[in-house]
């Protein structure tokens, strides 16, 4: 089998700071070796590129994927699932797949979806039929009658059932998660608590907690993960003492929660993008609570990070101000808005990322771990708003496999210059 071999890459391992020089031989799916130095063990049919200082990084993971929404606004009073024929729906969701790939987002990690379309998605990118990142599939949004994401017209008949679970009781809610797992689920959203945008007539949890335990419970005893919408302290501490695997949105979060979420090894997705530039153009109660929320995640975000707690991008893309295709501006939002460092943004977006998405085997670029990664002309950690722009990018490659790669383009690297002699004559 071919090898593909980058030499003299600027190596952004997803974790370290970066080192100049480095060769990194793909073999299959996987990195073979990655070491300073020219390449060696050469092979006759090797595919070499040589890089000439050019950035080497893992590809991007988003954490919040919603593959259906598509231009929908927060303010209109649409049924979120049922605005388009399902057939419809997975076209679209097809389409933003392919572009969260192509533009250096080899990972996404659903926050929701109706009609199993993440499942169909995913198998058929698996298959080939489409082109597309690595997608952990997710369920309808579980959770009680009445809830923030039930809170449609009753008279509608069928109520939300194309986008929610409603479940009622440990039984029910049991019933529900397994119902949501046989239909290819592998991450359950819960809709916990009302906030960051979203209405709700309950100030914690929108469910007691044993229906929270049941399904936290029945998620992890057949293998799967579980997500919840949290906007509010008790409701996070409550869902985090209780198993949760990703906090989504976090409002509320502060240096109590941060410690719970460390020891329990939860992960945090803040997606405050959305809101920061929602505010910018509604206004009303809910958008001052978003702003209130905002502000205060801004705050505390910096010393989240600085304790290590496993952060990840990931936002309402398709929701209004937010189009699909945008992901990699995320970053630099949070290192402009929020102050967070550029390589500790980028360690979100890669190793953090990709450990959401299949564990240590993903994220950070080292021997044996899979081959995702893109090759962007320049330096990230420099100019972070280069990831913001696909054109930037030189090749994108999941699995090894290259996509919308430009390497055969690039011209070898100028040799150094022979250094100046000078005569010595004898006396």
């Amino acid at each position: 089998m071919t090898r593909l071999v980058l030499t003299n890459a600027r190596l952004l391992d997803g974790d370290s700071a970066p080192r100049d020089g480095v060769t990194i031989v793909v073999d299959g799916d996987r990195f073979a070796s990655v070491a300073s130095g020219p390449h060696v063990g050469a092979r006759p049919d090797d595919q070499v590129h040589d890089l000439g200082g050019r950035t080497v990084m893992p590809g991007m993971v988003h954490g919040h994927y919603h593959a259906t929404y598509t231009r929908f606004s927060a303010a209109e009073k649409l049924p979120v699932g049922m605005e388009a024929p399902p057939a419809v729906q997975t076209l679209r969701a097809a389409n933003h797949l392919k572009q969260a790939l192509y533009t250096g987002f080899t990972g996404v990690v659903s926050a929701g979806a109706p009609y199993a379309i993440d499942v169909a998605c995913k198998q058929a990118i698996e298959s080939g039929t489409i082109e597309g990142p690595r997608v952990v599939a997710g369920s309808r949004d579980v959770s009680t009658t009445g809830h923030s994401q039930d809170g449609f017209e009753w008279h509608w008949g069928v109520g939300m059932t194309a986008q929610t679970n409603i479940a009622d009781g440990v039984d029910a809610f049991r019933k529900a998660v397994r119902e949501e797992l046989k239909r290819g689920a592998e991450m359950i959203k819960i809709f916990a608590t009302p906030g960051h945008g979203v209405v709700g007539t309950y100030p914690d949890l929108e469910m007691s907690e044993e229906e929270l335990k049941a399904a936290i419970d029945t998620a992890h005893s057949r293998g799967a993960r579980i997500r919840a919408h949290i906007a509010n302290k008790k409701g996070l501490l409550d869902c985090v003492r209780l198993g949760i695997d990703i906090v989504d949105h976090g409002d509320g979060l502060d240096q109590e929660c941060i410690d719970r979420m460390l020891e329990k090894d939860v992960f945090l997705v803040p997606s405050i993008r959305y809101p920061y530039e929602a505010c910018k153009i509604w206004s009303g109660s809910l958008i001052d609570e978003m702003r209130r929320g905002m502000d205060a995640m801004i705050e505390i975000l910096p010393v989240a990070n600085k304790a290590g707690l496993k952060i990840t991008l990931g936002d309402d893309y398709g929701a209004q101000p937010l189009d699909h295709g945008t992901y990699g501006e995320e970053l630099e939002f949070y290192v402009k808005v929020a102050g967070i460092p550029p390589l500790d943004v980028i360690r979100w977006a890669t190793k953090f990322g990709g450990e959401m998405v299949a564990g240590e085997a993903l994220g950070t670029i080292a021997a044996g771990k899979l081959a995702d990664f893109i090759v962007v002309d320049g330096d990230p950690v420099a100019n972070i708003g280069l990831l913001g722009d696909a054109s930037n990018f030189l090749a994108i490659a999941k699995g090894g496999t290259l996509y919308a790669s430009r390497l055969d383009t690039l011209a070898p690297a100028a040799a150094a210059p022979e250094p100046e002699r000078k005569l010595a004559f004898a006396s």
